[in-house]
């Protein structure tokens, strides 16, 4: 192991970049500079927190219109070699094998003890790798597992290598995203559907890999662009009317919405996919194998007990915040608040967070404590806003 203060030769330059106390700047920092973005250090990075647009008025946008996202500080990862299929199987709960040509899947990296390292996107592509998208304040985490492993994978004689990609990351969200994209394709995005992808240039940007998904609960697509074209890129995306910035503001209401999970707040590796709601990751296949990490501790759970579960919930009155205590209605604390917000479409407060099983079901009244107040509360389906995913179902 390397002594203190020593880095593994493996890390990539942007994962060593991340290490430093300085936030690291994604290729269109003076762009949001440029375009009044309110700077804030995010998980490492400088990003826009919101434009000159209130963060209610991004958020609304986005669901009406579309906007654009600046996504750049999520770690990009190819998986290449014959055995690389086989290779990320040991490391997640999903069933990669059964994914077609340029489809890709939500899944988990899992610890032995049923925890959950980070949740990631990968796609297979027709281009003989495996397209990778992980959280950015998992990036360093990420990439020591993924190459800990690599080195055991090897050492078995397998064959699979990582490449850290340095792209910039654009997702354009919203209702009238894909005819905003389509003036500036020639492939027909109608036959692009939900958490697929191709390579192709986009408004002349050549090398772009696009991906039909998103985390606003909206129709969009994730552009994932040469570092040295990403600004080109952003600024024809931008001449549309349809299309304006969005930061991490609007980022943040919009995928609590829709029910979506952020790392850090509502998972981590104390959190099982079962206690998450999240076992709609765990392939079938993977099930009955019981060959991801942690399996032999997860796969009981779905038909077992957990102690808690994620739930959704909603409030009017004082915002709900994370960390608020969850209260039965006879006062009793009973779990605790993840992630919450005043819900700029819904006009009262949302929030998920962990509670006894036994009160899951969708009605269920609680209260949550507010201020060292105990304001009446009530669990609620997620997503809180249905969301509009391209599927052509």
């Amino acid at each position: 192991m390397p002594g203190e203060g020593q880095r593994p030769p493996y890390l990539t330059p942007r994962v060593l970049l991340l290490q430093s106390d300085a936030p690291h700047r994604t290729p269109l920092y003076q762009f949001h500079r440029d375009h009044g973005g309110k700077m804030v250090e995010f998980a490492g990075w400088s990003l826009p927190v919101q434009y000159k647009d209130s963060h209610i008025a991004s958020h609304l946008h986005t669901r009406q219109h579309c906007s654009l996202f600046d996504v750049s500080h999520m770690l990009q990862t190819r998986v290449h070699g014959k055995d690389r299929v086989r290779f990320m199987e040991s490391l997640v709960v999903g069933d990669i094998a059964e994914l077609k040509e340029n489809q890709g899947t939500l899944t988990l990296f899992t610890n032995d003890k049923g925890g959950i390292i980070d949740d990631l996107i990968v796609s297979s592509t027709s281009a003989g790798y495996l397209y990778v998208v992980s959280n950015a304040g998992c990036a360093e985490k990420d990439s020591e597992h993924m190459q800990s492993k690599l080195r055991d994978f090897k050492a078995a004689g397998r064959d699979a290598n990582l490449e850290t990609i340095e792209f910039g990351l654009l997702a354009l969200q919203g209702p009238s995203s894909a005819r905003v994209l389509q003036a500036g394709l020639t492939d027909d995005l109608s036959k692009l559907t939900f958490m697929t992808g191709v390579t192709t240039s986009v408004f002349g940007v050549p090398g772009c890999r696009v991906t039909r998904c998103g985390y606003t609960g909206e129709d969009g697509v994730e552009i994932s662009v040469a570092e040295d074209r990403a600004v080109e890129l952003a600024e024809k995306l931008l001449e549309n009317s349809e299309v304006k910035l969005a930061g991490l503001a609007a980022r943040d209401s919009l995928r609590l919405e829709a029910g979506l999970c952020l790392y850090g707040n509502d998972i981590d590796e104390t959190t099982s996919p079962v206690e998450a709601g999240l076992v709609w990751t765990l392939g079938k296949r993977r099930r009955a194998a019981m060959d991801f990490p942690g399996a032999s501790l997860i796969v009981p759970q779905i038909k077992g007990k957990v102690t808690r579960k994620r739930v959704g919930l909603t409030s009017t009155g004082p915002p709900v915040r994370q960390h608020t205590p969850i209260l039965n209605m006879e006062g009793r604390v009973i779990g605790e608040v993840t992630s919450g917000c005043p819900s700029p479409c819904l006009k009262v407060n949302v929030a998920m967070g962990y509670v006894e099983p036994e009160y899951v079901k969708a009605g269920t009244g609680l209260q949550v404590e507010v201020r060292k107040k105990h304001v009446d509360s009530v669990t609620s389906k997620m997503p809180f806003v249905p969301t509009q995913y391209y599927t052509l179902k």
